[in-house]
C-alpha cells in the first residue's frame, strides 16, 4: 500500500515550499544556531538553572538536522 501512495515521488506543496525557502539560508546559520543554543546551555547550567538548561541544550541536534536537511536541499535540489 505504501508502494502506491506516491508512485511519482513527487514532494507535495507545502514541502516543495518549504525546501524553496530553506535553500536560502546558508549553512552557517544552522551550524552557529547549534553552537549558540550549546552555549546557552552551559551559561544556564552555571547559573544552576537546571531545567532551562536542558530545554536549550536540547535545540543543537534539531539545528544540525535541520542543517543537513538544508544541504541536501542545496545540493540535490528540490524538484
Amino acid at each position: 500500500m505504501a508502494k502506491n501512495f506516491n508512485p511519482e515521488h513527487r514532494e507535495g506543496p507545502v514541502a516543495r515550499m518549504i525546501e524553496e525557502q530553506t535553500a536560502k539560508v546558508p549553512s552557517d546559520v544552522f551550524l552557529w544556531a547549534a553552537l549558540g543554543s550549546m552555549a546557552a546551555s552551559l551559561t544556564l547550567k552555571i547559573l544552576k538553572k537546571d531545567e532551562e538548561a536542558l530545554f536549550i541544550g536540547q535545540w543543537a541536534p534539531s539545528f544540525l538536522l535541520l542543517g543537513m536537511y538544508n544541504k541536501i536541499v542545496k545540493l540535490e535540489g528540490h524538484e
